[in-house]
Order: structure tokens, then C-alpha cells, then sequence
């Protein structure tokens, strides 16, 4: 379905299943099909899956603004408040994740119960004096440069950071497909929002019970955004996913379905 979300910006929602309503954020430069191999399961299990399309990503409108995080978690409050839902669990992965805690910040953890953080590109992505995780504000510019003059070529190479285990070709090429379905201006936006917001101010707004999931051998994230985290936000707890890079809800898939699951009937 399509929602609304301001004027002349639509986002497609994936809606399938009853039961307890859990909302995906997906990844950058992704969409909510990456999160194909848990939709598969959830909705046997009583889990209603929400899969939003973030605005430039996907099957969404692609606006020409709109990418700083604050847009973008004022995009998913219209799109529970379209849906009526309360009691939800909001899952972020990585972008996903930073665009959650916003959300969970500026607007009061509005129809959420429960935080799922999946290799959240937070508190920061970025290297600061003060924050010593992370790429460097020059890699993400170089990235940036790199979506200008070619960006299959730059989803390539960023993919081949994505996962620890060896997937299958057709996987990978698969997983590719869904980036570049998005806008390449959204791609380049979205990056200048990961490279620049600040998160750490966020944190001790968040008062639900939250999971904070991630790869141990995560090359984007590093693991030690879990712990960063896990110091700020009251309610919280580690998963470590032992085998996984970037890319747990595929490098252990078992695991990441059985964890949720767990964590959204508790």
C-alpha cells in the first residue's frame, strides 16, 4: 500500500499478518525486502510485519529533500498514525536503526512499546574527536564521490563489506538490486545525513525495552556502536551475533528470526 506522508510524498508499506505489530526501518541504500528471509516466517509465528520503504528507497516517491533524520522519523510517525498502531515493536537496521532512535526521541516513542536496534549506525556513524568508532567523515565523502560517477560500481564495492559468510552469487547480485532501485539522489542525501547527525543527544529520551542486535565482525558499524548504546539508553541489552558482519539478519538468519521472536512475545 502507499501512505501518504506530506504532500505529494507517498511511502510503500509492506503489510502482511496478524498479531503483534512489528515495524522494519531498513537499511542504506536497501528497502524493506531485505528483510525478505524474516517476512517469510513472522506472520506463522502471530507477528504482523510492517516493511516501510523510506522516502527515495524502494517502491516510496523519491522527493528531491527530506533525508536528515528528522524528516524521515516524522515519515514513520504518519505512517503508524495511518495505521492506528500501538504497542509495536519498531526494528531499525543500521540507517533504519539511527532514523528509530530519532523517531523514539523526537516523538516520545509514540505507538512503540518495544526497540529493536540491528547494527544501528548509532549513536554516531562517523569518527568524531571525541567518538573514535566508525568510518571517517573523508571514507563516507569518498563514498558520496563515488555515487556520483558510479554507483552500481560503489553498491558493489560497499556490499562486499556488507556480510562475514560467502553468499551465494545470485544472493549477492539479488541484495545489490534492492539498492539500486533507490534514487541516487536519495543514496547521496541519505549518506550526507549519516555522515553529519549526532545521535548521542537521543539516547536518554528512549524508555522502552530495548535490544540492541550486532555483528561482532561488523566492517561499517563496528561492535563497539553496540556499547555506545547500551551506555546511553537506560533499558537495554546486547545480542552479539558471533558470526555476523554488517548484514546479521542474513549472516545468521536463524538466530536473528529466533532473537526477535523472543524478544517481541516477552
Amino acid at each position: 500500500m502507499l501512505i501518504e506522508t506530506e504532500k505529494h510524498v507517498q511511502l510503500f508499506v509492506h503489510d502482511i499478518g496478524e498479531g503483534t505489530p512489528v515495524v522494519f526501518l531498513h537499511g542504506w541504500p536497501a528497502n524493506n525486502d531485505m528483510f525478505e528471509y524474516q517476512r517469510n516466517l513472522l506472520p506463522a509465528e502471530g507477528v504482523r510485519y510492517i516493511g516501510v520503504d523510506m522516502r527515495g528507497y524502494g517502491k516510496s516517491d523519491k522527493p528531491w529533500d527530506g533525508y536528515d533524520y528528522d524528516t524521515m522519523a516524522d515519515d514513520v510517525k504518519a505512517v503508524i498514525d495511518k495505521l492506528g498502531v500501538s504497542d509495536a515493536v519498531l526494528l531499525g537496521f543500521s540507517m533504519g536503526g539511527a532514523i528509530a532512535i530519532r523517531y523514539m526521541a523526537r516523538h516520545n516513542g509514540h505507538g512503540i512499546s518495544k526497540l529493536v536496534l540491528a547494527g544501528a549506525a548509532a549513536p554516531i556513524f562517523t569518527q568524531r574527536d571525541d567518538y573514535p568508532y566508525g568510518l571517517t567523515k573523508e571514507e563516507v565523502n569518498d563514498i558520496i564521490a563515488n555515487t556520483y560517477k558510479d554507483r552500481p560500481a560503489m553498491i558493489d564495492e560497499f556490499g562486499g563489506m556488507f556480510f562475514n559468510k560467502k553468499h551465494s552469487e545470485p544472493f549477492q547480485q539479488w541484495f545489490a538490486s534492492l539498492a539500486l532501485q533507490a534514487g541516487g539522489h536519495s543514496t547521496i542525501k541519505s549518506a550526507v545525513a549519516l555522515r553529519d547527525e549526532d545521535l548521542r543527544g537521543d539516547l536518554d529520551k528512549i524508555s522502552v525495552p530495548t535490544v540492541i542486535f550486532h555483528g561482532k565482525k561488523d566492517q561499517i558499524c563496528p561492535f563497539e556502536f553496540a556499547g555506545e548504546m547500551n551506555k546511553g539508553i537506560s533499558n537495554s541489552r546486547i545480542v552479539p551475533f558471533e558470526e555476523s558482519g554488517h548484514g546479521s539478519f542474513y549472516d545468521e538468519r536463524e538466530k536473528f528470526t529466533e532473537e526477535l521472536l523472543q524478544f517481541v512475545k516477552s
